[in-house]
Parts: C-alpha cells; sequence; structure tokens
C-alpha cells in the first residue's frame, strides 16, 4: 500500500502541478494588463530601473521557455510573452528580471545553484547506471555510489526552490512599485508566479521521494558476500 501511495504522489504532484501552471497562465496570457506593456517593456523597464541596463531582453521559441541566462547576462522570454501585453506576460518578465537582479546582487542560494549545474546535469544522468548495476549485483558500494550522486541532483531541487521563491517575491514588488500593474491585477499576477513555483514545489518533492526510496532500499540489501 505505502508502494502505491508512493507512486500515486509520484506521478500525480507534477501532473498535477503542470496541469494548474498551465491553466492559470492560459487564463492569464488572454487578459491584457491596463498599463498597455509587452513583456519585453516590462523587463526592459524593471531591469533600467535596477541598473541593469547591461542585461539585454530577447524573445524565445518555446512555450513557457522564459528563462535568465546568467552567463550571458540576457533575459529570454518565450515569443508571446515578449511580444504581448497580458497579466500573465508581465508576472513572467517580472519574473525573470528577479534572478537578473538576484544574479547582480549575488544572491548566495542562485549562486550555489550556479555551481551545482554542472555536476548535477553529470550526476543525474550518471546516477541511475550505477544505482541499476548495484541493485541487480545486490552490491552495495557500487549503489552507494549511484545515491551520492543522485543526492546531487536532488540538492539542486531543493535549492532551486528559495531562488524560485525569492525571484517571485521580487518580481511582485517590482511591478508593484513601479506602477506596471493596479491593484486589481496584482492578485492575478501573483496566481501566475505561485502556480508557476508549485512545479518547482513537485519537482523537489519527487527527487526527494526518490532519494529516500533509494536509500530505504540500500539500508535493507545485502552484500553479494553474505
Amino acid at each position: 500500500m505505502m508502494y502505491v501511495i508512493y507512486f500515486a504522489v509520484l506521478m500525480l504532484l507534477p501532473l498535477y502541478a503542470q496541469r494548474k501552471v498551465k491553466k492559470t497562465y492560459t487564463r492569464y496570457s488572454q487578459e491584457y494588463s491596463t498599463s498597455g506593456m509587452t513583456g519585453a517593456e516590462v523587463a526592459r523597464k524593471i531591469l533600467d530601473q535596477n541598473g541593469l541596463g547591461n542585461v539585454k531582453v530577447e524573445p524565445v521559441d518555446g512555450f513557457l521557455s522564459d528563462h535568465y541566462d546568467p552567463s550571458t547576462k540576457v533575459v529570454r522570454l518565450s515569443t508571446h510573452n515578449f511580444y504581448e501585453t497580458s497579466i500573465a506576460g508581465t508576472a513572467v518578465a517580472a519574473h525573470e528580471c528577479g534572478h537578473a537582479i538576484q544574479d547582480a546582487e549575488a544572491y548566495s542560494f542562485l549562486t550555489w545553484r550556479s555551481k551545482l549545474v554542472p555536476a548535477a546535469n553529470i550526476s543525474s544522468n550518471a546516477s541511475w547506471i550505477f544505482i541499476m548495476i548495484g541493485m541487480i549485483a545486490t552490491f552495495k558500494p557500487l549503489m552507494l555510489v549511484g545515491i551520492i550522486l543522485l543526492a546531487i541532483g536532488v540538492l539542486f531541487q531543493v535549492v532551486t526552490l528559495p531562488v524560485e521563491f525569492d525571484a517571485s517575491k521580487r518580481a511582485m514588488r517590482q511591478i508593484d512599485q513601479l506602477g506596471i500593474i493596479n491593484n486589481e491585477e496584482y492578485p492575478k499576477a501573483k496566481k501566475v508566479l505561485t502556480a508557476a513555483a508549485l512545479t518547482y514545489v513537485a519537482a523537489a518533492a519527487t527527487a526527494v521521494m526518490e532519494l529516500a526510496r533509494l536509500v530505504l532500499i540500500y539500508t535493507g540489501m545485502g552484500n553479494r558476500e553474505d
């Protein structure tokens, strides 16, 4: 029964989070902001007001492909958010600018996450090779290596949470203080960012659960020599 619950959460939580963010984003991407500013204009205004004139704003293909690239100092907004004047686009653009501000201020969690990226990319893929071979061969040392590698990826997911929450907090403060949205639009923009944050929570929760499951398997596993 515990395994049934585990796999249900593992599958349903991410699906719920994805559905929630898509539904919320779609709803408010069709509701235009009274400021009449496109996502690109919102981003440019926030960046300039925070002394980040060196950070560029560019369009990028894809649905919700918006991101900030700290290596090139570029805020990239999906085509719809870049050119349209929706409440959702305003919130997303402000969120990515929040990351740019974090970068400029050397926000500790963003710095840690950036340093973890190379290790997390490698370890997440390699970990399952060691884990599967270790489980099949019932060889604990090999499985332990895989668990340690997987833990690096889990740490990356956990560190991502404060980075995303803080970026959203900064975003809401910026669009409020700069008068980009009004009082009626504020809770709508917040809903967009809250829904987006749920996807990171789901990813971190499932990663932690999977790591915990493997640790339990490891502790109950005998060596081949036993």
